[in-house]
């Protein structure tokens, strides 16, 4: 807790965020040394808490009363530092660390309102919007889209209206910007430039502050880190002969039936950095990989889905609904899940307990342009078919415009994964810990089967793979568990017989 306001049974109005004594009698002026000689004379009680403005300990003393108060926390850090302050990377979910920034809202030099959105970052879990806490003009960006910026670390700094400040602090705030500037200029050397600017002259050894910027305000540009490492024959300048010898080449190649020699292409390698989502689903597959896994392959007719599925969408009113499989897919596994709760289940690995989840809420794995996401239909055993149409719409188009909350995609307890969607008769899925089930289903086929008085028919038939976490489900209850789901999708009569 930083700063504080006293609030007494007699109110006071003086608006500002510093602290000042409220006393019976209008209080004598409050010298500016040594202030807390003064408020010694006033209080029995004081303290000096200290405060830090860019990493340098500056002390206050500011007395404030202990006995018969109420406290309600406002951060001292937050007043501007000549005229400005650092907008920092906030805390945007519980074991958050770092975030990657994708792209930014406002430009340097823009005016900014307050609550004005300022980026979009996405984290492990979700993509979210910073906002600004201050009214004021942007004054430096320090990260470009792409970075990966840890919570705490500024994001830019901002040009705010200065803070009245009451005398009681007033000459250690002015030491502190004193010892602020001088740091500031030590570490940067007085070069404005971007991150990527200052990593590629670290790439060519180049001290940055020996480039002379051409941008606003003397800012070093790229093209004036490669201007001066073609200058110091760091780097060689693009030869103006390349072309010449190319069409001589060529021309040697048109002009002759034969050619004696060959030119070799060298293909440069390309590092691509994950991000996003892709980085959690390094994180959650090399956990899951240590899970001892087994598979159950089952195949399900869907010739009397394939009708019902037909009936809905030719009975259906509203143009914006899609009818699909999936949906009746998803209830009639959780109605499968009501009889096998302990497919539902997760396990704590620590205290060798299985949690038995109440709710179903059924993840539906989803491949995005910007990787592999995992949001969850919550509650579905309440859910009607047409309400998880509706949802399941919802989800996926939050995912492509990679919109989805964090809510969206926690809490799952068991995940399907439509492979046949894209390709493919069936997959191997791996777990999505900590569920301990997870369902990949390929594309519905037309085969032909063998009836029970020997004719040949055609049946519409859709192969589900099951992974299962050998430490909690064995065998036989994947087994029976898949039995029940599949009878509800060959015999949907059963499903409407059961639903609630």
């Amino acid at each position: 807790m930083i700063g504080r306001r006293i609030i007494q049974k007699r109110a006071w109005n003086n608006g500002r965020r510093w602290l000042c004594p409220y006393m019976s009698s209008p209080p004598s002026p409050v010298p500016v040394v040594e202030p807390a000689e003064e408020c010694k004379r006033h209080f029995s009680n004081y303290v000096k808490p200290a405060f830090s403005f860019t990493n340098n300990p500056v002390n206050f003393n500011i007395p404030y009363l202990v006995n018969r108060c109420q406290f309600s926390s406002n951060a001292v850090a937050d007043l501007p530092m000549n005229g400005t302050v650092d907008v920092p990377l906030a805390q945007t979910g519980e074991g958050i660390a770092e975030c990657e920034l994708l792209k930014w809202f406002v430009q340097e030099g823009d005016e900014v309102e307050e609550f004005q959105p300022l980026c979009e970052v996405q984290s492990d879990k979700a993509t979210i919007e910073i906002t600004s806490r201050y009214k004021g003009k942007v004054a430096h960006i320090l990260h470009v889209p792409g970075s990966i910026v840890k919570v705490g670390e500024t994001l830019l700094k901002m040009a705010v209206e200065e803070t009245q400040v009451p005398p009681i602090i007033l000459h250690n705030l002015e030491n502190a910007k004193q010892v602020d500037a001088k740091l500031n200029k030590d570490s940067t050397g007085g070069v404005l430039s971007t991150p990527a600017v200052q990593n590629l002259a670290k790439e060519h050894g180049i001290n940055i502050n020996d480039v002379q910027g051409s941008g606003k305000d003397g800012r070093v540009l790229k093209e004036d880190v490669l201007k001066f490492a073609i200058q110091k024959g760091i780097i060689k300048e693009p030869s103006v002969t390349t072309t010449a010898d190319l069409g001589e080449l060529l021309l040697v190649v048109k002009n002759s039936s034969q050619v004696s020699a060959q030119v070799a292409v060298h293909y440069e390698d390309t590092i691509v950095p994950l991000r996003g989502f892709q980085r959690t689903m390094v994180k959650t597959m090399s956990m899951a990989a240590k899970v001892p896994h087994f598979h159950y392959v089952e195949e399900i007719n869907c010739d009397t889905l394939a009708e019902i599925k037909a009936s809905f969408q030719t009975n259906n009113t509203d143009p914006g609904i899609k009818f699909t499989f999936l949906p009746i897919l998803i209830k009639s596994l959780s109605m499968a899940l009501n009889k096998y709760p302990m497919v539902n289940s997760c396990f704590n690995e620590e205290s060798l307990e299985v949690i038995l989840r109440g709710s179903h809420n059924i993840g539906i794995a989803m491949a995005t342009p910007y990787g592999l996401v995992v949001p969850n239909i919550k509650n579905v055993q309440s859910l009607s078919i047409l309400e998880i149409t509706k949802e399941l719409s919802r989800l996926q188009q939050l995912a492509l415009d990679n919109k989805l909350t964090p809510t969206d995609i926690s809490g799952g307890t068991i995940t399907l994964s439509n492979i046949g969607a894209i390709g493919g008769k069936f997959g191997a899925p791996i777990l999505n810990l900590p569920e301990v089930a997870i369902i990949a289903m390929g594309r519905i086929q037309k085969l032909s089967r063998l009836a029970d008085d020997g004719n040949v028919y055609p049946a519409s038939i859709i192969t589900v793979n099951i992974g299962a976490d050998h430490r909690v489900l064995d065998g036989a209850t994947v087994a029976r568990f898949c039995n029940e789901w599949k009878q509800f999708i060959e015999k949907p009569e059963l499903l409407m017989l059961h639903m609630k």
